[in-house]
């Protein structure tokens, strides 16, 4: 089951006004787009499941694989982007056949909160050209780990 979109929306809006800064994760004090997502899943489901690797600033130029989404994948509930809703993670594709590398945190029907660089965390209008570039979306749930070759689960 997935968290309630409300409480989502209301820790990731606390968030509003942190500056940018290249992968941190401390609300009021600095975070890039990954480090938001990360707060958030902490506040909302606990302690992170994994640790980040350090990343390059161009990390998303190199290599097919969807690195983002596969993480979500292993703690999240996917859903279809177009399905996307309040409370939702959105990965957004930069540029045309290129990995998905920016995350944000859907707040309304056409709005959404992220870390940008020089602006910080703010919360802007699900435009028409922000809405082209939505590759993935994921609801927030409890991430809880199931041995011996099963796959993991997720519970409310």
């Amino acid at each position: 089951m997935s968290a309630d979109p409300n409480r989502v929306i209301a820790i990731a809006r606390s968030w509003l006004g942190t500056p940018y800064h290249d992968q941190a994760s401390l609300r009021g004090v600095g975070c890039d787009c990954l480090g938001l997502a990360r707060g958030v899943w902490r506040e909302v489901v606990g302690p992170e499941p994994f640790s980040i690797p350090p990343y390059s600033r161009d990390w998303g130029e190199t290599g097919p694989r969807e690195v983002l989404a596969d993480g979500a994948r292993r703690m999240m509930i996917e859903m279809p982007p177009a399905e996307a809703c309040p409370g939702a993670l959105v990965l957004f594709r930069m540029k045309p056949r290129a990995i998905a590398k920016h995350v944000g945190i859907q707040t309304g029907p056409d709005s959404f909160l992220h870390a940008y660089e020089r602006l910080g965390v703010i919360e802007e209008p699900l435009t028409p050209s922000w809405a082209r570039k939505l590759a993935f979306a994921f609801l927030f749930g409890k991430w809880v780990a199931v041995f011996f070759g099963k796959r993991d689960a997720l519970i409310a």
